[in-house]
């Protein structure tokens, strides 16, 4: 079997980590871009270094850790800013996942990435799904995952990139707005019939 790059996006609080799971249930590797800026936003990192140098300080906690509240507070709000922190992020994760994802020789490798597309990482993939969630479904979910107000759930859906540019760039489509049992069927048959499933056996 040869290596298979899915890129798996979707903005905030679609259900992405969802069908993630269970795609990695089925056997797929998993490449988070959240998990790797997590790495490299470590204490001592230079990715962080470049963050402090550009927003200041007050984006520290007291024992030198980035404080993702305070940082979220200055970029979710304006759009420039959140630009300013992508263009500094973007590359560093990307090289980092690219370099996780190509280690990898055999299967099914998922970049999971909320600006897959916008970035430009999807260029690296052999497929790109996209999770999708009615607007008021994600504010219900951020509401209650991240214990956001209304009003803060609301500023940080509709800070998200749009939604028409992922759909043009998707060869899957995930429409998670029903159940569970739904969502489950939608990601069966899309895993199904990724390419590398269909490949003739040898012989």
């Amino acid at each position: 079997m040869a290596r298979f790059i899915l890129g798996v996006t979707g903005n905030i609080a679609t259900g992405k980590s969802t069908v993630v799971q269970m795609l990695v249930a089925k056997g797929a590797h998993h490449i988070d871009a959240d998990a790797v800026y997590h790495e490299l936003i470590q204490p001592g990192k230079p990715l962080l270094k470049n963050l402090v140098n550009h927003f200041g300080r007050d984006i520290l906690n007291r024992d030198g850790s980035l404080n993702r509240q305070a940082l979220g507070d200055i970029v979710f709000y304006d759009p420039g800013k959140l630009a300013e922190l992508d263009a500094l992020t973007h590359p560093t994760v990307i090289a980092e996942s690219d370099r996780r994802a190509f280690a990898i020789e055999d299967g099914v490798v998922i970049l999971d990435a909320v600006k897959l597309i916008e970035s430009g990482h999807a260029d690296v993939c052999d497929a790109v799904w996209v999770i999708t969630a009615p607007q008021d479904t994600q504010v219900e979910r951020l509401m209650r995952r991240n214990r956001l107000d209304d009003s803060e759930a609301w500023a940080r859906v509709e800070a998200q990139s749009p939604l028409g540019p992922k759909l043009a760039r998707a060869d899957v489509v995930i429409r998670n707005d029903g159940s569970l049992s739904d969502l489950r069927r939608q990601v069966d048959a899309a895993w199904e019939a990724l390419p590398i499933h269909q490949q003739s056996p040898q012989g």
